[in-house]
C-alpha cells in the first residue's frame, strides 16, 4: 500500500481488519470449557467499537484452539461488507483483559536478527533506514516478553514496542488493547482537543479529529472532502480537529510539512487551515528537495510572515507539538493515514462519503 494507506515503518502491524491475533492473559482452561459462543461475540463486539465498523459488515469468528504457545488459543475472525470477504488470524486467551492485534511469526535460533528482518520486510523498510531490537524483557502481559523496535533514518527515528512469546519462538507484530475498556470512552479520554488547529465552534455536539500525513495522497482526498462536504452539510455541528502523524519511514518530506503546518498555526492560527489546504492541493509538486521553498512560498500565499515561518521551520520550533501529535496518535492506535475519530469512534481512510455521514448522523443522535 502506498501514499498513508501503507503501514508506517514499525509503527504498527494491523489496519483495521488487516490481519492480526488477539491476547489475553491467564493459564487458560481447554476451550470446550469455556462459553466459547460468549466469548466470541465478545471479541466481534470490541473490534467493531474498536475500528469503527458499520453494523454492516459482518464479523464472524470461528470457535477457539489451542494454540500451542504459552496457554494461549487462535481462531480466526472473518469480516464481509458486500463487496470483500477478508479472513484473519487471532490469538487470545480466556481473562480476555489484553488484546494484541498484528501478525505472527516463527523465530529460529537467532531471534533479535531475525526480527529486524522481519519488521524491515513486513513494513517495507528502506535500505538506508537502520533497524534495531532491544533486549527481551518482561513486559505487561504474562507469558509474553516485550522488546522495542526501533528505526532510524538520519535524524529520524520511529520507536515501537512488540512481543515475543516467553520461549522466544513466536514473533508477535502488533498493537496491545484492553479488552475490558470501552473502546470509545478510552480515545475521548486520552485525545487533546483544546489549543488544537481545528475548524468549527468548540460546543460543536459531534468533534471530528482527523490524524492525516501531509504526504498522503488518501488525506488529500478526505481534507476536500471535510471541506467541501462535511463542513458545508453539517455547519455549526460539526468540530474537526487537525492531529499530525507524519509517516516519516515511508514519506520523505512528511515530517518537514507537519512541522511547518504546526509552525503556522503558532504564528497565525487563522492561517492553518488555509495553509494546510494549499499543501495537499500542491501536493504532487512537493519534493524532499523543494520542500522547505515551497512549504514557505505556501505560507506567504495563506498570509504567514516569511521570516517567522522559515525561522520556525529551520529551528524545528514546533517539532515537539508534531511528536506529542504523533504519540497521542499511537496511543489511540491509529495505524495508518488518514484516521478519524467521529466523538470517539474510529474510521479509517475515507472507506465512502455515505460511511462517514452515518457515522456524524449517529453521533448525532447521541448528542441529543
Amino acid at each position: 500500500m502506498g501514499n498513508g494507506k501503507k503501514i508506517q515503518g514499525i509503527l504498527v502491524a494491523a489496519v483495521a481488519l488487516a490481519g492480526g491475533f488477539l491476547v489475553v492473559t491467564r493459564q487458560l482452561q481447554p476451550a470446550a470449557a469455556k462459553n466459547d459462543a460468549a466469548v466470541r461475540q465478545k471479541i466481534a463486539g470490541y473490534v467493531r467499537a474498536k475500528f469503527g465498523l458499520l453494523d454492516t459488515v459482518k464479523l464472524t469468528v470461528k470457535p477457539l484452539e489451542d494454540f500451542g504457545h504459552g496457554g494461549f488459543f487462535k481462531s480466526t475472525i472473518t469480516s464481509e461488507d458486500g463487496k470483500q470477504t477478508k479472513t484473519h488470524n487471532i490469538i487470545l486467551s480466556n481473562d480476555e483483559r489484553f488484546m494484541v492485534m498484528g501478525e505472527f511469526f516463527p523465530l529460529g535460533n537467532d531471534p533479535r536478527n531475525e526480527i529486524a528482518s522481519r519488521v524491515r520486510e513486513t513494513f517495507k523498510i528502506p535500505p538506508a533506514t537502520i533497524v534495531s531490537v532491544s533486549d527481551f524483557r518482561r513486559g505487561p502481559i504474562p507469558n509474553l516478553l516485550a522488546m522495542t523496535i526501533t528505526a532510524q533514518s538520519g535524524n529520524q527515528k520511529q520507536v515501537q514496542d512488540f512481543f515475543v512469546t516467553a520461549d522466544r519462538s513466536v514473533l508477535l507484530l502488533g498493537s496491545v488493547f484492553n479488552l475490558t475498556s470501552d473502546p470509545r470512552l478510552e480515545v475521548l479520554r486520552t485525545l487533546t482537543t483544546d489549543n488544537q488547529p481545528s475548524v468549527g465552534p468548540a460546543n460543536a455536539p459531534v468533534t471530528l479529529v482527523e490524524f492525516a500525513d501531509l504526504q498522503c495522497a488518501s488525506c488529500s482526498h478526505m481534507h476536500k472532502f471535510i471541506e467541501e462536504e462535511v463542513l458545508p452539510k453539517y455547519g455549526n455541528k460539526v468540530r474537526v480537529v487537525f492531529k499530525e502523524f507524519p509517516l516519516s519511514t515511508i514519506h520523505d518530506w512528511s515530517l518537514t510539512g507537519s512541522i511547518a503546518c504546526l509552525c503556522a498555526f503558532q504564528i497565525k492560527p487563522s492561517a492553518y487551515v488555509t495553509y494546510r489546504s494549499l499543501i495537499f492541493r500542491n501536493q504532487a509538486s512537493i519534493n524532499a528537495t523543494n520542500a522547505r521553498s515551497l512549504l514557505i512560498d505556501y505560507g506567504v500565499q495563506a498570509g504567514i510572515d516569511r521570516l517567522q515561518l522559515t525561522a520556525c521551520i529551520d529551528s524545528k520550533a514546533s517539532l515537539p507539538r508534531v511528536q506529542e501529535s504523533f504519540r497521542e496518535g499511537q496511543a489511540v492506535g491509529v495505524q495508518s493515514t488518514p484516521t478519524t475519530f467521529v466523538n470517539g469512534r474510529m474510521v479509517v481512510g475515507l472507506p465512502s462519503p455515505d460511511a462517514v455521514f452515518k457515522a456524524i448522523d449517529e453521533a448525532l443522535s447521541g448528542a441529543r
